[in-house]
Order: structure tokens, then C-alpha cells, then sequence
């Protein structure tokens, strides 16, 4: 009886998995959105990462030097070394936010001990440009005097610590949610059309007529959503890994497989509920895509959880995926095991309701 149980979830499952691979509509809408977003926030990253600014030095002198060398190493702008001329050109262009003018007498000033201005242009376009450039001018010349030492003018001693020990760019933080949205939306979506598929080919008919426990056919379905899914999964961690914008070590590559494939169930119960119920491919790409991209939203999917407003914050904390966020960054990024009880806990008891849904929608369709 068992071996007749696993050859029946074998046969479904190895169906499934050849029409998910010789569809391409199963491919279409379960890459295209989470490409789409991923394109969209590699170009954001790019744009507000590190602001372009021109870099006028007027003085060659051994100080404006090095005023202008920290510029360059402050890593927190696209800088542009320029004259006053080009500067004014690429500033009424909007090529650079802002133009930075060290002074012909900066050295003779600053040796002087005397107030040493530096002179900034901002387009204040938008604040979040115009904050950026506001706060990062001070920082900079803060450095400048930390690097002077006791012969400067203001004596200034930087120590910073870090709460994480990796700091992490705008678009590689941007990463994790959007491997969250695919693997939802590819569980979701594969498992409900594969099931849906089921009613509108009339197939399901000939499924019911074999010599098959009709259990079988539900557990076919959700493995077949869940390996699909699992597998994509893998494939996106390994390339993030070897393009580097992910650090994955040690134990962390099982931490991050775990999650994935609790990730994985969730949305392959999800979609056998939604197939089984609506038993249409079209109302289940509809609907799949809106609930996943919903989940994505609310989770934190465009923003940090903590920072936004309270009401989301309290709306996010009863969605499972805000969990399997944050363990996968504790994994990916920083190589930390920081609340894994508590996100696989809520993760794991999330698979497990969906899973009932989907196998009772299920039940209900095929025992009716």
C-alpha cells in the first residue's frame, strides 16, 4: 500500500514538474514580477546610493589636497573633479546635486587656525538629496580635522561602533526581500496552476477514476509547487553568493535552505487552496500575483519594518514573510543565528496552516 501511495506521488509529481517546465506561462508569471522589481531597485540603489556631486579645488596646496582626497574616500558621493566652469555646466544640466568649492586659501587658513569656508551649491531638488548632501559635507570635514591630529585647529577623535559587523549596500539589503517575493510568488503560483490546470483540461476526472488513494493526488501537488520552488530558491542564493552580493558561511547555508524551504510550503499550500478553490488558471495568476505582492508590501518589502509607520509596523509583525526576512538576513548578511527560534517557529506554523488549507480545499474538491 505504501509503495502504491509514493508511486501515485511520484507520478503526479514528475507530471507536474514537465508541464512547469515545458509552460512557459508558469515561468513568465513567476520570474517577470520579481525581475521587474529586482531591475527597479538595482536602478534606485544606483541613483540615491551615493549622490553626484562636483568637486571644485582651488587650492593645490598641501591641505586642499587632502580635503579633496577625503572627498573622494568619504564613499558617500559620486564625485566629479572639475573646473568652476564645468561645474556650473553640469549643475544647471542637474548632472550633480550640488557643487563643493575648496578655496584658493584653504591651506593658508587652515594653518592659520582662521574659519576656512567651504563653499556648497545644493539643488535642493528633493530632501532626500538635499539632507544627504547637508549631513555629509560636516562628516566629511570632521574627518579632516580627526585626520590633523593634535595640529589642528579643533581636536576631534572619531570611534565608531558598528552594531553589525558588515556593512551592507542599498541594493545587496534590497536583495532579500525580493528572493522572499519570488519564492512566494512561485509557490503560490506553480502549485495553483498546476491544480487549477487539473479542472480546466477535465483532467482531474481521470485522476479520479484511477486506481490511485486520492490523497495522493494532493500530496503530489503541493510537492510539486514546493520542490519547484525550493530549487529556484538554491539556484538564486548560489548565483547572489558567487556574484558576491550575498556572504553566505558555514552552518548559515543550512540556516538559509531551512527557510527557504518552510518559505517554499507556505506558498505551495497557499496555492494548492487558491487552485483547488477557484479552479481557473487565470483567477489564480490574478488573485496569486495580487495576495503575494500584498504580503510582499506589508511585510517591509520596500523599506526597513522598524522605520515605518506604527500601523504597518503592528500589520507586518502578523505576516509570516517578515520573519523569513529577517532570518535570512541574519543569515546571508551577517553570518547570525539572531532570533532563528522565533522566525522558524512562526514560519513553520505558517507552512503548517497553509498546508491544511490547502490539502482541506483540496479534499473538498476531489472527495466531493
Amino acid at each position: 500500500m505504501l509503495g502504491d501511495f509514493a508511486s501515485a506521488v511520484w507520478t503526479i509529481l514528475r507530471h507536474d514538474l514537465r508541464i512547469w517546465i515545458q509552460q512557459p506561462i508558469n515561468m513568465t508569471a513567476t520570474l517577470v514580477p520579481a525581475l521587474c522589481f529586482l531591475l527597479i531597485t538595482a536602478i534606485g540603489s544606483s541613483a540615491v546610493g551615493r549622490s553626484p556631486v562636483a568637486l571644485v579645488t582651488l587650492d593645490h596646496s598641501s591641505k586642499g589636497q587632502q580635503m579633496q582626497q577625503i572627498f573622494h574616500d568619504a564613499d558617500i558621493f559620486r564625485v566629479t573633479d572639475v573646473t568652476p566652469e564645468q561645474a556650473h555646466a553640469l549643475f544647471k544640466s542637474i548632472q550633480v546635486i550640488a557643487i563643493i568649492t575648496i578655496p584658493a586659501d584653504f591651506t593658508q587658513r587652515v594653518e592659520a587656525h582662521q574659519q576656512t569656508p567651504i563653499d556648497v551649491r545644493v539643488n535642493n531638488l528633493n530632501t532626500d538629496f538635499t539632507n544627504d548632501i547637508r549631513t555629509a559635507v560636516p562628516d566629511v570635514i570632521t574627518q579632516f580635522y580627526n585626520a590633523e591630529g593634535n595640529n589642528g585647529a579643533m581636536k576631534v577623535q572619531i570611534q565608531e561602533r558598528d552594531l553589525r559587523h558588515r556593512d551592507i549596500e542599498l541594493f545587496q539589503y534590497t536583495l532579500v526581500p525580493i528572493v522572499i517575493l519570488l519564492l512566494t510568488m512561485s509557490g503560490v503560483v506553480n502549485s495553483g496552476l498546476a491544480t487549477a490546470r487539473e479542472w480546466e483540461s477535465l483532467t482531474v476526472k481521470e485522476l479520479l477514476f484511477a486506481p490511485i488513494a486520492r490523497s495522493a493526488i494532493i500530496v503530489g501537488k503541493v510537492l510539486a509547487g514546493f520542490l519547484t520552488t525550493l530549487v529556484l530558491g538554491i539556484v538564486i542564493v548560489l548565483v547572489g553568493n558567487l556574484a558576491g552580493w550575498i556572504h553566505l558561511e558555514g552552518i548559515y547555508w543550512l540556516n538559509t535552505i531551512m527557510i527557504i524551504s518552510l518559505i517554499a510550503l507556505m506558498g505551495a499550500g497557499i496555492g494548492v487552496a487558491m487552485g483547488a478553490t477557484l479552479q481557473r488558471l487565470q483567477p489564480v495568476i490574478s488573485l496569486g500575483l495580487n495576495v503575494v505582492l500584498y504580503l510582499f508590501f506589508l511585510s517591509g518589502g520596500v523599506g526597513v519594518l522598524a522605520f515605518l509607520a506604527n500601523w504597518l509596523q503592528i500589520v507586518g509583525s502578523f505576516i509570516p514573510l517578515s520573519y523569513g526576512r529577517h532570518a535570512l538576513e541574519m543569515a546571508v548578511f551577517y553570518s547570525s543565528s539572531e532570533l532563528l527560534g522565533r522566525d522558524v517557529a512562526i514560519l513553520g506554523g505558517s507552512a503548517l496552516v497553509a498546508l491544511v488549507l490547502g490539502f482541506l480545499a483540496m479534499r473538498r474538491e476531489v472527495f466531493a
